[in-house]
């Protein structure tokens, strides 16, 4: 099995409620490093970013720990990788600041990697790829039956001159999710979606009317629903939250959890299981400290 990842590398500053800061590989990484903890023998993860031309060599090197990935679509760029700090507060909130955005990865980068099995994109910054990259994609791979799972993410966040990121509605939202097989956000993502107002269902209904098998909406530590197609019906299936030891980094958790989602939804076919296994990962996850620690993920989540 072979899973193209397309979206932009983040080094990570995280100001915790309480503590020193952190700073930490992050964003597309994530799924990169979720994926290769999943994969084994020939399965191959195939990640499609740019990173600063200093930092390249060394990113190359870290990731050759992991024997699955293919390193060959991650490319340097003269621009500075793209630092996002995170500052969260004692209720679990969380504000975000983004500086040095990356260009968008441009098509020409990616045209080799499509005959991948599977596609994940996620819209780390919100600028990884154009809508135009994305119907370029699109058609490539039309009528070849390789899953698409695309996370609005950041899609929905605007800056502000002082690079704090701001909920925004998309307006072109339905041609986003034309022609996907699954859709991720979170429950802010999806409510700041319509520019009139809808429920949660009337939108993820409106979602799924463009095409997708599924829209998944996270709700951190209380789970995620499903939302599905059933006979001309919306069906919803809540998905519990699994429990943490109470002192949970959420941070990366839904990238964790969409990469997981994905590779399972690949070998089974099954979307609710793959939903469940997401967010099993996920929950794993959120015990771990550190993006390399994601290695261990894997004893703990695989289904018996």
């Amino acid at each position: 099995m072979k899973i193209l990842v397309l979206g932009h590398l983040c080094l990570d500053v995280i100001h915790p409620a309480e503590g020193p800061e952190i700073q930490s590989t992050g964003g597309i990484y994530y799924a990169v490093v979720t994926l290769a903890s999943l994969a084994e023998g020939r399965d191959r993860v195939l990640p499609v970013f740019g990173v600063h031309e200093q930092e390249h060599a060394a990113l190359v090197e870290r990731l050759s720990r992991y024997p699955t990935v293919d390193t060959s679509g991650i490319f340097p760029f003269r621009e500075p990788t793209n630092r996002v700090h995170l500052y969260y507060d004692r209720r679990g909130g969380r504000i975000e600041c983004s500086k040095d955005i990356s260009a968008p990865i441009p098509f020409e980068r990616i045209r080799r990697f499509l005959s991948a099995d599977a596609i994940l994109i996620n819209m780390i910054s919100g600028f990884d790829v154009t809508l135009e990259t994305l119907d370029e994609i699109r058609m490539a791979i039309r009528g070849e039956n390789r899953p698409v799972h695309f996370d609005f993410h950041s899609l929905t966040l605007g800056t502000t001159p002082s690079h704090e990121r701001h909920r925004r509605p998309v307006e072109e939202w339905r041609r986003w999710a034309f022609m996907l097989d699954t859709i991720q956000l979170n429950e802010e993502e999806i409510a700041g979606l319509p520019l009139e107002p809808m429920s949660e269902q009337q939108t993820a209904g409106h979602l799924l009317t463009l095409g997708p098998k599924g829209v998944v909406v996270t709700r951190g530590e209380r789970g995620v629903s499903l939302y599905r197609n059933d006979q001309k019906r919306v069906l919803r299936t809540d998905v519990p939250g699994i429990p943490t030891d109470g002192n949970a980094e959420t941070t990366g958790c839904g990238d964790v959890f969409g990469a997981g989602m994905l590779w399972q939804y690949v070998r089974s076919g099954d979307l609710l299981a793959s939903v469940e296994f997401g967010n099993r990962l996920a929950a794993a996850k959120a015990r771990l400290r550190g993006v390399d620690q994601l290695s261990q993920l894997r004893p703990e989540v695989l289904p018996a």
